[in-house]
């Protein structure tokens, strides 16, 4: 097992990384100070396959435990879920001490935590992720939010949890469309911070797919200590932080253009190769550079190219976007792998011709 700190004076928590974990999850709530009551949102699938065996586990260490059950899907961020869970939390007589544990992937991660952010004006939150999207990002650094309309994550807050605990066994029953999901945000990680662990996933990218254990806390571990440094550093997203936005100012555009019809992670991987290439055109990153980061982007089974999707309607949704100041949109963009930097200067024509392919790395 390892084990990463996100270091925030008051604030700070331990994200806690390895396979078969969860069942340590009484003993982590109890050193929390946590004891008798506590509430479990997850979906219906996850509870079958982790949430019914931790409701065991934990009843037996001595919690008394309500599972609170969300159907699957992107749809399920919103103000009429969350006040449905708002009711529940009260039919079940939570207090303020009662802590939410979330466990699921990231509409669960982020739907939850905007229920414990808000229900009694905040009650304790334990992030646990099971997927590799949500293991490796958006369970790390507070950010919890629900959809409006077809804007993603528009109504949210910065609210930190007590601890994360990311089991990694939970990901070899991920469906491989979903696991490469993941896979987006784990080489964003590695192309805005760290090159060496580029490097790790170009020499490294089969025993990743193929779920070896070793490799998988591996992956992880890294992921969350470059968000971790990120956020301890920046946790209200005022500067640095926005460096984690790689690739998701198309992504996001992407994901909403679609209707959520493409994927999170399938966004992201389509946002960073644009971005690559505006970037190189304008004459700062390497074309070896655009190749590398399309090749292993292409070898997690992730798409690289812009879908059949009017460029006029992501450049739309794109203004929209919550980097927006002052009416420009910002962009995150590539001067090296391991390097990147922030500009709200990219012209609106050059966005247009890297989104109908005018211009190819």
């Amino acid at each position: 097992m390892k084990k990463v700190k996100v270091a925030l004076g008051g604030k700070s928590y331990q994200i806690y990384i390895g396979s078969g974990i969860l069942a340590q999850t009484g003993r982590w709530l109890s050193e929390q100070g946590f004891s008798g009551k506590l509430v479990i949102i997850t979906d219906p699938a996850v509870n079958k396959l982790y949430g019914e065996a931790l409701n065991q586990r934990l009843t037996e260490d001595g919690f008394s435990v309500n599972i609170l059950l969300v159907p699957e899907g992107e749809e399920q961020k919103s103000l009429e879920t969350a006040g449905r869970l708002y009711y529940e939390l009260t039919a079940c007589y939570a207090e303020r001490t009662t802590p939410i544990l979330a466990l699921g992937g990231g509409v669960i991660g982020d739907l939850a935590g905007f229920v414990a952010a808000t229900y009694l004006r905040g009650v304790p939150l334990v992030q646990m992720p099971t997927t590799l999207l949500s293991q490796v990002d958006s369970s790390i650094g507070g950010k919890v939010a629900i959809d409006h309309g077809q804007l993603k994550n528009m109504i949210g807050a910065f609210y930190q949890p007590r601890l994360v605990i990311a089991d990694t066994s939970t990901l070899k029953t991920l469906p491989a469309e979903e696991f490469a999901s993941g896979l987006a945000e784990v080489i964003k990680s590695a192309a805005i911070r760290d090159e060496k662990f580029f490097i790790f996933l170009e020499e490294n990218l089969n025993k990743i797919k193929s779920r070896d254990e070793e490799a998988l806390e591996e992956v992880v571990f890294q992921s969350a200590k470059i968000k971790a440094d990120v956020v301890q550093r920046d946790e209200m997203d005022l500067g640095l932080r926005n460096i984690l936005n790689y690739g998701h100012t198309i992504g996001h555009a992407v994901e909403s253009a679609s209707d959520f019809r493409i994927g999170h992670g399938q966004a992201v991987a389509v946002g960073m190769v644009a971005a690559a290439r505006i970037s190189n055109q304008l004459g700062i990153l390497d074309g070896k550079d655009v190749a590398r980061l399309k090749k292993v982007i292409e070898q997690a089974g992730l798409p690289t190219e812009i879908p059949d999707l009017k460029p006029e309607e992501i450049i739309q949704a794109m203004k929209h976007d919550k980097k927006v100041r002052e009416n420009k949109v910002r962009f995150v963009l590539l001067k090296s792998i391991g390097d990147v930097f922030v500009s709200d200067e990219v012209s609106q024509s050059l966005v247009e011709r890297i989104l109908a392919g005018d211009e190819k790395a």
